[in-house]
């Protein structure tokens, strides 16, 4: 059964195995990247159902996504464009600590994606809609298809989650701040940054954001501190939660896992601190490797950051 339904674009990866300028890259690793196929991803690992909609272009690009994504147990409605290719991520590491991404994405099929491609009875029957704030800087096909599917599930009575997930390279602060501050009363759950959080709000303090945020609309905010943790408002309760102490490989992808470890507790009816500390741990997973969601956690995993001083699980 469904419990999460998201849609939005997922692009071919090739991420240079090389450090240095993509310009000397001879090797890559080919994969796929996108930030709602990557919670759907993470909420399936942590055992709950989940559904991705999205378009694709009828290309080996688009068969990558629709069969990776179905064999890591996500529900898959992938629309095969014929008129437009799969878009594309190149990331590379120009230097050891400093992880360069770049997107090829305009008139993908990706952006083409249009409310005419959402089920409204598969919204309908979601325990969660989840949405990211990068589908509809998109195209305008693609913002309506976002306010249709929060409209159908406001409608419905499911709740929706947004992720911020702020793209410079899609709108300005001040396109995404209008935007958030439009819809951000329909929301009930709301990921951000400190920086994202402010797109809506120009508070400084983390709490009094928060607060904030909250009074504008969602029952539950989460301000996400990167290596410093994280933080959860619900109920007018705030909780911190510290970091996981990991190596950092690559951090793209870790505030979609981060938002993956929330929903599935969620989904579960986990206490708030429990989830909080699930939705941690699952950011720090996907950070200690190459890739967007290749690292995300399994039930069985999440302890295994509570490792024994010698670094070996016997």
């Amino acid at each position: 059964m469904t419990e999460l339904v998201t849609f939005g674009e997922t692009m071919a990866l090739f991420a240079a195995r090389r450090t240095g300028p993509l310009r000397f890259a001879r090797d890559f690793d080919l994969g796929l990247g996108g930030a709602e196929s990557n919670v759907a991803i993470g909420v399936s690992r942590l055992g709950h159902g989940a559904t991705w909609v999205g378009r694709v272009g009828a290309d080996e690009f688009g068969d990558l996504i629709r069969f990776t994504l179905a064999g890591e147990g996500v529900d898959v409605r992938a629309i095969a464009d014929p008129g437009a290719p799969t878009g594309l991520m190149i990331k590379g590491r120009r230097t050891a600590d400093l992880i360069d991404v770049r997107y090829y994405r305009k008139d993908s099929a990706g952006s083409r994606l249009s409310a005419a491609d959402l089920d409204p009875e598969l919204i309908r029957s979601a325990r969660i809609l989840h949405v990211s704030a990068i589908t509809p800087a998109l195209s305008a096909s693609a913002r309506e298809a976002v306010h249709h599917a929060m409209a159908v599930a406001k409608d419905a009575g499911v709740p929706i989650s947004l992720d911020v997930n702020y793209r410079k390279a899609l709108w300005s602060p001040e396109q995404a701040g209008a935007w958030l501050r439009e819809v951000i009363g329909e929301v009930d759950v709301l990921f951000a940054t400190e920086a994202e959080g402010r797109l809506i709000a120009d508070v400084a303090d983390p709490e009094k954001l928060a607060a904030e945020l909250a009074r504008r609309g969602p029952r539950h905010v989460l301000i996400k501190f990167g290596a410093e943790g994280a933080m959860e408002l619900s109920g007018g309760t705030v909780l911190r939660a510290e970091p996981y102490q990991v190596t950092e490989v690559d951090s793209v992808g870790a505030g979609d896992a981060f938002a993956a470890g929330w929903l599935a507790d969620w989904l579960a009816g986990a206490e708030p601190a429990d989830r909080l500390a699930t939705a941690c741990a699952a950011g720090a997973f996907a950070v200690t490797s190459q890739g967007d969601w290749e690292s995300l956690p399994r039930r069985s995993d999440l302890d295994l950051l509570r490792r024994p001083a010698d670094g070996v699980s016997r």
